[in-house]
């Protein structure tokens, strides 16, 4: 257990170690990793705008707009599905909408589209359904598209490629070919940057316009600013006829009058002061004219031409319209008498009154009338409506509430209450009417900021928990915690400020300046602080405070000599003494043969004046031996301790043997070590007949000598011919040098041709005498072979049949057994 534990506590350290160690790596590789992707997404913009920019000779300040849609494509997490509330990736299906320019999921829009064609379509009855197309709506704009409008494939932001392949050199869902979309509003140019996200910028097309009074001459502008004001005065005739416009050249009808003057109304009996825009106007009064039948005056207010006819002349029609009369305009149109017969506000029934004049009375008639939900029927006055009791348990079109309603017809009507679900940002709630599917998504934005607030993106609501926050490119504000008085420079960021990497530059006790990194904020692993109370407690992680750590000895080189003053090597300075270098110490022993063999040691020098590489009382004493070379041929020690100068001579006797081997010889050493060649061939020689023998076989004649034997052998020697008859004696060294020899005679050769006759006739008879032999055995072998045929036969006679071996052994023993023979 305790070793477990022991292995526990070191893996979380190690882990703790290293987990720190990543985290300084990212935080100080993070700035660099900043700087090239904000390097190459400055690349892919210039790469986008380039067309641009060559039409309107680098101006790019029409392009803010579009750069800020290029930007969200670029960032992390600031391009949102609002759908489903998730960032929208360079590998996935997006569809764009035309109006707003939002992107969203190809698979979110397309769900969205169906469930808001639902929705709209579901309480319709079936009669209905069908008879239109209804839109639906984008989810940020509501810009509405047709039912054929739903997107089903990925295409680009221009729409020319299907499927645009991943390029991490273009814009993310661009395909990189000319966007050549129209222009809004349409000019008849067509949009020059790469497929791009967002709208078109301003046309940057060049065009010959005048100004919009078309005063001035025609100048060559900018499509998109091709309405331009001369800034001179507009002189056209107002409205009003009498005035001309003042105001600088513009587009469009020019602005009303602003002038006052006096009007007449349009009766033409009062006059007031009013705005020249306005000339028409009515007084209060009513006209008052007298009409053609002399009896009625106008009853209109102020009105201009004929006043007209009296509204009481010609032909009138009794109250119920049933009997027409001709009566002077003085005279009421009296009723006629019948029934009025007019419809009542039931719709079913008929007045029963008299002509009478002004309005019917309501319909008082009692009939059998059946509720709204047709569950209950009762007498009642028709005018009144029949509502009963009974509550609707109908489910509204929420899917989630009843009607309750009384006496419903059936068609219940939407549901009235407020939806009130958590949307999908976890911070406000729907507030739309209780509906089926899921809520729209969160209008609202929310700005994230950096630490120091200085940098602002806008995220969708609910994105705030999950995007990381922008990189802002001020320098952190923070004082420093350490003893500098100023930090590194770095970028806002949020936590704790990167560990401080200056030098720290402390005076050190040696007068040095302390030249590692700042460690007035370490990590330091606590140790010790909590026992375990047994094994069953899990070990709890390593804790790390922060403290200010010492400085660490002084590593300056000081350059240093050893002891034995052999080398100077540069040391730390908090370790700058004088060391041993572990070397022999190498000073001349007083024998001037030997060195001292101490490692490195001080010396004291006895003399100031001395040299510097003299012994001194510490060294070690000589104890060895002379080893001195002696003279060449002297085996012999110097029978004297190590000491300088030569060594004296040796006095001692050697025991040699001579140049045979086979005497031994005493010779004083110093007189064979100084004798010459000759004396020394002399010395050694012991005086006797040299021992050798000579290639011949005879013994040297010299006396004891070096080197090889001489050749001239003296000795005689017989010398025989090759048929050994004749002999004769000679010396040695001549037959050996090949200068004498000894030839056969006539007799010598007839001898040796009589020997061979006899040796061959002997050799040919013994050869017949052999073949004799042989051929006898033969006829032996053949007459005891003839008679076992005769027996055999007899025997065939009596049998009734012969075996195959029997019929042929004959044939095949015979061959054999010759054969033999033969060989024998």
């Amino acid at each position: 257990l305790s070793s477990l534990k022991k292995f526990d506590e070191i893996k979380k350290a190690n882990q703790a170690a290293a987990k720190k160690l990543v985290e300084d790596q990212l935080s100080s590789s993070s700035e660099d990793d900043d700087e090239d992707a904000e390097v190459k997404q400055g690349k892919i913009l210039d790469k986008t705008f380039t067309i641009y920019t060559s039409q309107t000779d680098g101006d790019a300040s029409e392009l803010e707009r579009t750069r800020q849609y290029l930007n969200e494509a670029f960032q992390s997490g600031a391009m949102t599905c609002l759908i489903c509330i998730a960032s929208v990736k360079r590998n996935q299906a997006v569809w764009s909408c035309c109006g707003c320019y939002c992107i969203f999921h190809l698979v979110c829009i397309q769900k969205w589209a169906k469930d808001s064609l639902f929705l709209v379509s579901s309480p319709l009855t079936d009669d209905d359904f069908g008879k239109k197309d209804y839109p639906w709506p984008c989810p940020k704009c509501r810009f509405e598209y047709k039912r054929s409008e739903t997107p089903s494939r990925y295409y680009c932001y221009c729409g020319k490629v299907e499927n645009p392949t991943v390029d991490p050199w273009l814009v993310p869902h661009s395909c990189g070919q000319i966007c050549e979309r129209e222009f809004k509003p349409s000019c008849g140019h067509k949009c020059l940057l790469l497929c791009h996200p967002g709208p078109c910028p301003p046309c940057p097309k060049m065009v010959t316009t005048t100004c919009h009074c078309k005063k001035a001459k025609p100048v060559p502008r900018r499509c998109s600013a091709k309405e331009w004001s001369c800034r001179l005065p507009c002189g056209r005739t107002l409205l009003c006829g009498q005035h001309a416009c003042e105001n600088s050249c513009h587009a469009g009808d020019c602005q009303p009058c602003p002038r006052v003057s006096k009007q007449r109304c349009i009766c033409g009996r009062q006059t007031a002061e009013r705005l020249c825009a306005s000339p028409q106007w009515q007084c209060d009064q009513v006209c008052g004219k007298c009409l053609p039948c002399g009896n009625h005056t106008c009853e209109q207010v102020c009105h201009a031409g004929p006043c007209g006819d009296c509204p009481r002349s010609g032909k009138r029609s009794c109250p119920c319209g049933k009997t027409k009369f001709t009566l002077p305009c003085t005279e009421d149109v009296p009723t006629c008498g019948d029934s009025c017969d007019r419809v009542l506000e039931c719709g079913i029934h008929k007045c029963s009154q008299r002509c009478h004049r002004g309005p019917c009375e309501i319909c008082r008639q009692e009939v059998e009338k059946q509720c709204r939900c047709g569950k209950h029927t009762k007498r009642m006055p028709c005018h009144k409506p029949y509502l009963c009791e009974t509550k609707c348990t109908k489910i509204r079109d929420c899917q989630k509430h009843q009607c309750r309603r009384k006496c419903c017809s059936g068609n219940c009507p939407p549901c009235d209450q407020v939806c009130g679900r958590t949307l999908g940002c976890r911070n406000h709630k729907c507030p739309s009417g209780c509906h089926r599917g899921s809520c729209n998504p969160c209008p609202e934005t929310v700005d994230v900021k950096c630490n120091c607030g200085k940098t602002v993106i806008k995220v969708p609501c609910g994105r705030e928990r999950t995007i990381r926050p922008p990189k802002c490119k001020q320098l952190c504000s923070r004082p420093p915690t350490c003893h500098h008085s100023t930090q590194e420079k770095h970028y806002c960021h949020f936590g704790r400020c990167p560990p401080c990497r200056q030098p720290c530059q402390k005076t050190l006790t040696c007068g040095h300046l302390c030249p590692v990194s700042c460690h007035d904020e370490a990590l330091v692993k606590q140790t010790g602080l909590h026992q375990s109370a047994g094994p069953w407690e899990q070990p709890s992680e390593p804790a790390f405070i922060q403290t200010a750590l010492p400085c660490p000895p002084c590593e300056v080189p000081i350059p240093v000599e050893c002891l034995g003053q052999h080398e100077v090597s540069p040391l730390p300075c908090h370790s700058a003494n004088p060391y041993s270098c572990k070397r022999f110490c190498g000073r001349l022993l007083d024998c001037q043969n030997h060195t001292c063999m101490k490692e490195c040691h001080c010396v004291t020098k006895l003399n100031s004046s001395s040299d510097g590489k003299k012994v001194g009382p510490e060294c070690s004493q000589c104890e060895e031996e002379c080893t001195k070379p002696r003279p060449s041929g002297c085996p012999h020690r110097c029978v004297l301790p190590c000491h300088p100068g030569d060594c004296p001579s040796c006095l001692q006797m050697l025991k040699i043997k001579c140049h045979c081997k086979l005497s031994v010889l005493y010779v004083e050493c110093l007189k064979l070590t100084c004798a010459d060649v000759k004396e020394k061939e002399l010395l050694i020689s012991c005086k006797n007949q040299c021992p050798k023998e000579l290639p011949c076989g005879h013994r040297c004649k010299e006396i004891c000598h070096s080197g090889n034997c001489p050749l001239n052998c003296s000795q005689k020697v017989k010398l025989r011919c090759l048929c050994k008859r004749l002999k004769k004696e000679v010396q040695c060294s001549k037959i050996q040098e090949g200068q004498v020899s000894l030839e056969c005679d006539a007799l010598c050769k007839e001898m040796k041709r009589k020997a061979y006759e006899i040796k061959e006739a002997e050799a040919k008879a013994a050869l017949e005498e052999e073949k004799r032999r042989q051929q006898a055995e033969l006829e032996a072998f053949e007459n005891r072979l003839k008679g076992r045929r005769k027996n055999k036969r007899r025997k065939d006679e009596v049998e009734v049949e012969q075996s195959s071996w029997q019929k042929y052994k004959n044939l095949i023993m015979l061959p054999v057994f010759g054969v033999a023979v033969v060989m024998v």
